[in-house]
């Protein structure tokens, strides 16, 4: 069995990990990813993706968990455990379900697809894959990303922002002096809905 970190490239780079039996499809998809300037690791099963993630509680860890993963791609068509069935272990994670998979197959199959997107998949792609589609995924995952990071910045933003209206509130209601003492008024406290990751997943035609 082979594990493949390449791990020297710099933090700015995406990490992607792809499963495949295949040591072609591995070595081609691996020789894409780089092309795309992207950090890869390889590993030939998915119970190998789940140690290497550690979701594994039999087997432990392959000691790499604490790398980030930006991007999941994985055949769908391996022994012991499918592509898909490892799709419905990550969606099921507190702490990957938010990394996008991307499924790959050598059998266009409409109900196949349709199972995959339906459970989580970013997109699924017909073997075999083309360096368009990996910088395409890419892109995705970039924009994705960014998407997110500037949700997460107006939230801390809008925070702060309570946080000293709270702050200025509660001083404002403090008596000026004991003998005349202010009526302090109520604050209201801000409340914002939970902001929820959009899942996007698309099928496109591969000639």
């Amino acid at each position: 069995m082979e594990v493949a970190g390449e791990v020297l490239a710099s933090e700015s780079q995406l990490h992607v990990l792809a499963v495949d039996d295949s040591h072609v499809d591995r070595k081609v998809i691996e020789k894409l990813l780089k092309i795309s300037s992207c950090k890869v690791t390889t590993v030939e099963s998915g119970a190998r993706a789940l140690q290497f993630l550690g979701l594994d509680e039999e087997k432990g860890s392959l000691g790499f968990n604490g790398l980030k993963v930006n991007l999941i791609m994985t055949d769908y068509s391996m022994p012991g455990m499918t592509g898909y069935e490892l799709l419905k272990k990550i969606k099921r994670s507190s702490a990957f379900r938010e990394i996008p998979v991307v499924i790959m197959s050598s059998e266009n199959i409409l109900t196949r697809i349709d199972s995959c997107l339906e459970e989580g998949a970013e997109e699924f792609l017909v073997k075999p894959v083309k360096l368009s589609d990996v910088k395409r995924v890419m892109n995705d995952c970039i924009m994705r990303g960014e998407t997110e990071g500037n949700k997460r910045r107006r939230v801390d933003k809008r925070k702060f922002e309570d946080d000293n209206h709270a702050s200025s509130s509660s001083s404002s209601s403090i008596p000026s002096s004991p003998s005349s003492p202010l009526p302090s008024s109520p604050s209201t406290a801000a409340t914002s809905s939970p902001l929820h990751s959009l899942k996007r997943a698309k099928l496109r035609d591969h000639n």
